[in-house]
């Protein structure tokens, strides 16, 4: 079967990530290998503070950013799920699939964000966007048990968000429902947890009578 998109990652980000499926799933890695996995991950561990990471988080200026399309898509319930009803709120919103290895690397630390961070009204929103939907998406969630909600996308979903083609693909989503930070491909946990951090200091706004886009995509 054709994939529709594509699995973004750079090539240290492949190496790191083989690397650590290698050991997963044996006990021995050849000691070459190993020393290749020590070096890289020591740069970027311990390079000095004052070198810039590369593409660093930067969040978008207030007046570059654009409302977030809303849409209306079913979660593992049932139950529809508006993005509008997340206004007031801090959303990671994050569109991934199941066989993408760089979405399975950043599904923890989104769990462990949600953990921390709920209370101040902060919340991940998954979007997959496997073709065979939630018959391969609940059993993996379910291993996983993963904190958040999750919803099946659409191509017209991934059209609103600018034509989304890799996976992950990954919108920080300030309070008052305006795109802050995009990433395509595997992200920076550091950087994730630093735009998100940055939003959250924003005073929440009174969003309650506020306009939120016409078009809802997915609604019954």
């Amino acid at each position: 079967m054709v994939r529709r998109f594509r699995e973004a990652r750079n090539i240290i980000d492949i190496g790191i990530v083989d690397i650590i499926e290698e050991v997963r799933a044996s006990r021995s890695i050849p000691l070459g290998l190993f020393a290749v996995a020590l070096m890289i991950g020591g740069f970027f561990q311990f390079r000095s503070p004052s070198e810039p990471s590369v593409k660093a988080a930067t969040l978008k200026p207030d007046k570059d950013r654009r409302n977030a399309p809303d849409f209306a898509l079913k979660d593992a319930d049932g139950r529809t799920v508006r993005l509008s009803d997340y206004r007031g709120k801090v959303v990671l919103l994050d569109f991934w699939a199941t066989w993408c290895d760089p979405c399975r690397y950043e599904i923890p630390w989104f769990m462990d964000m949600e953990r921390k961070q709920k209370d101040r009204g902060f919340a991940v929103l998954g979007v997959s966007m496997d073709d065979d939907g939630w018959e391969v998406v609940k059993p993996f969630i379910a291993q996983l048990g993963v904190n958040y909600r999750i919803l099946v996308g659409t191509d017209e979903t991934a059209q609103l968000y600018g034509g989304i083609d890799a996976l992950p693909t990954t919108f920080l989503i300030d309070r008052e429902g305006k795109i802050a930070f995009v990433h395509v491909g595997l992200g920076n946990r550091r950087d994730f947890e630093d735009v998100v951090e940055q939003l959250l200091q924003v005073p929440a706004a009174a969003v309650a009578g506020a306009a939120v886009p016409a078009r809802i995509v997915g609604a019954e």
